[in-house]
């Protein structure tokens, strides 16, 4: 239960401490770079990490044929939905909101290159 707290209150951190900031997918193509070591988006393919095609309203830790931490699957069933507050906490430090998460990244500090990826993966979550 306190999870969940966490959860929310991070999300709502994240939305009223980053406002509203001008999305660029051409940027946060370029930004994405990063992240294709392990992630896809342009398709629903999974590679080391789970494809992020559709991510955007997709219940954490449940896209199909990827095993995930417990962690994570422990996010989702805790009511964690991958939208633009919650993505933007988890992509400034994903081991602070999903602690014992697999995801080695460290995560994106800028602000606007995290806004810029979301622009980025909301073309591919339509």
């Amino acid at each position: 239960m306190r999870a969940i707290a966490f959860i929310a209150a991070m999300s709502v951190t994240a939305f009223t401490a980053h406002p509203s900031q001008a999305q660029d997918a051409a940027a946060g193509e370029k930004v994405f770079v990063k992240c294709k070591v392990c992630h896809i988006a342009d398709e629903d393919k999974n590679k080391i990490g789970p494809s992020l095609h559709g991510v955007i309203g997709r219940t954490a830790g449940t896209h199909p044929d990827f095993t995930y931490s417990q962690a994570m699957i422990d996010a989702g069933k805790s009511g964690v939905k991958w939208d633009e507050p919650t993505l933007t906490t988890y992509l400034h430090d994903p081991k602070a909101m999903v602690k014992g998460t697999k995801m080695a990244f460290a995560g994106l500090k800028n602000d606007q290159d995290v806004a810029n990826v979301i622009a980025y993966l909301k073309q591919f979550s339509q």
